[in-house]
């Protein structure tokens, strides 16, 4: 088997330069040049070849989200900060770019991209122009030419629904945002709000008067639609809602406290995301997790597929998610 000698020895370096490369110690200061002929020697003489990355150059984080997106959904910026600290895990040579940067400030030279947000029809074209190596979190853009990655929101949807019924729920309600059409850029139904709805008329349960939705997933939109649903229903508040992240329900909570509505003996809640925040709110918030770091961890390793082993299938990955029970559930 061969040893850090052996591969010092046949690239002509010091030990203690090849063993600093190999394990990927960046304050270790030698030309890229270098780098990248130890990890050849270390690949031809099959050195621990499995543990061996090879330097991924001219990669494009696009973070396609306004600092207020950020800011009102922590969600987005969990996972901004995984991305950022597992392209160092992967060596992986991540340069971010912001909406407010604009799709043209990307370089020509990119060997691929991993992209968060909502992205017009042009700017897609764009990147098609520039790479066919790329995967976007969070949504399916498009499918037919860039990889995704995705939580199974479908799935949860229909698992929170079953879940009400189970419990005897019969009155079902839905609070969320809508989705920004960059192409048109009109307010369109959410994902989350067409299962919802197509799942409650298969139960046949759907009624529309319990459906309250508004433009942006934060904590403020949840206080204004919670307040408006009691507003208007009054006693024929539904027993249960369904929130679309979170954050939303946070705000739906602050409300419902406010107005001395007993959560959950009047109304039970469950919601999306499992954040930190989740758990110290009150009542405690039963929500699914969603793995964010999961999430970018296969973002990177299906870059990597493309990028080094030059697949060129394109794939669309979903990931599971759990329930955490709390008490805004009984």
């Amino acid at each position: 088997m061969a040893t850090i000698k052996d591969i010092a020895k046949e690239a002509g370096y010091s030990i203690s330069t090849v063993s600093r490369v190999l394990n990927n110690d960046q304050s270790l200061s030698v030309p890229d040049e270098t780098r990248e002929k130890i990890y050849d020697v270390a690949e031809k003489l099959n050195y621990k070849k499995n543990k061996v990355r090879l330097l991924v150059k001219n990669i494009a984080f696009l973070y396609w989200l306004t600092d207020k997106e950020e800011l009102e959904d922590v969600y987005f910026k969990t996972m901004r900060l995984e991305i950022e600290k597992l392209a160092k895990k992967f060596n992986v040579e991540l340069t971010t770019y912001k909406i407010t940067d604009g799709i043209s400030i990307i370089p020509d030279n990119i060997e691929g991209f991993i992209a968060v947000g909502t992205f017009s029809d042009k700017e897609l074209a764009h990147l098609r122009s520039l790479t066919s190596n790329g995967v976007f979190i969070d949504s399916t853009p498009d499918p037919s030419h860039f990889d995704s990655v995705k939580p199974d929101l479908a799935q949860v949807v229909t698992k929170t629904v079953d879940l009400f019924i189970e419990k005897g729920h019969t009155e079902i309600g839905f609070i969320g945002g809508t989705y920004h059409n960059p192409n048109n850029d009109q307010d369109e139904m959410d994902f989350r709000e067409r299962i919802f709805r197509q799942y409650m008329v298969e139960k046949g349960l759907l009624k529309e008067e319990y459906i309250f939705c508004h433009r942006g997933f934060s904590v403020d939109n949840g206080y204004y639609l919670m307040k408006n649903a009691v507003d208007n229903l009054g006693d024929q508040l539904p027993t249960a809602f369904f929130i679309a992240s979170d954050a939303i329900a946070v705000g739906c909570l602050q409300a419902l406290n406010e107005m001395g509505i007993a959560i959950p003996n009047r109304v039970s809640i469950v919601s999306i995301n499992n954040i930190s925040v989740a758990k110290y709110v009150s009542p405690p918030l039963t929500t699914y997790h969603i793995d964010i770091q999961e999430l970018c961890k296969n973002a990177i390793e299906l870059l990597l597929e493309q990028v080094l082993e030059k697949r060129k299938l394109v794939k669309t990955l979903y990931i599971g998610s759990n329930l955490v029970v709390r008490k805004s559930t009984n």
